[in-house]
């Protein structure tokens, strides 16, 4: 178990944020099983989900970001993980961009790439691995999406949600699998140690240029666009 607790460029668990964090949410005082709970709901929801500019950003730069998407946001859920001694791991795969359809508009969407990469982390808990992606999406963004499609009950897939059960999918912790993209899966790249490794070999089919635009100026469209949908503006 030694290597999916190791600390990582991505995973600057050591970095002082990190710890301040971890002292003031006095994660170290509860069992694993809280742990992983607690952890678990800070990623989901007090970190918002939204755009960052990279996916290869350390924890500490998006914890001061406060919000992120799948690898993001995973990067930083092993981070703490690790941080409280719990093994984990990342699984790395690509989804179908017709799931972002919504949160990203027009001509962003239209060059996109039709494969977008994307990832969840597997948690070692109780003698078994947890399959944990029901973390991306903060609940006051879903239930505003919720409220906006309020007929639909089971299969949904857009504003960077692919799930059969839209009412109530299973993005609570319950030492159970979660998940809130995973119907939008169309490539399996397996399991790596850590996302450091995941990105080395994988990344965005975006072009410097694509990517540029993206960074400079799409993102922060995206993301208006996401705080929008997250008030009830729609």
């Amino acid at each position: 178990m030694d290597k999916y607790l190791e600390e990582t460029r991505l995973l600057n668990f050591r970095h002082k944020s990190i710890q301040q964090l971890i002292r003031e949410k006095e994660w170290q005082q509860l069992n694993q099983y809280n742990q992983i709970e607690a952890i678990y709901n800070f990623v989901r929801d007090d970190i918002l989900f939204g755009y960052n500019r990279d996916d290869m950003l350390r924890a500490s730069e998006i914890l001061k970001d406060g919000y992120g998407q799948c690898n993001t946001k995973g990067i930083l859920l092993m981070t703490l993980f690790r941080s409280v001694d719990i093994p984990c791991r990342i699984h790395g795969f690509t989804i179908d961009k017709k799931l972002q359809k919504g949160a990203i508009t027009g001509w962003m969407y239209q060059v996109a790439p039709k494969k977008v990469l994307h990832s969840w982390v597997e948690v070692y808990f109780d003698e078994n691995w947890y399959f944990l992606e029901g973390f991306i999406i903060d609940q006051r963004y879903l239930k505003q999406l919720q409220n906006k499609f309020t007929e639909t009950k089971r299969d949904f897939c857009g504003y960077g949600i692919a799930t059969k059960n839209f009412e109530n999918p299973p993005i609570m912790w319950q030492k159970n699998h979660t998940f809130i993209q995973k119907e939008g899966i169309n490539q399996d790249f397996g399991v790596f140690d850590s996302p450091d490794t995941f990105f080395s070999s994988y990344k965005q089919q975006l072009s410097p240029v694509k990517k540029f635009f993206y960074q400079t100026i799409g993102r922060k469209k995206m993301n208006r666009n996401v705080e929008d949908i997250r008030k009830g503006k729609y």
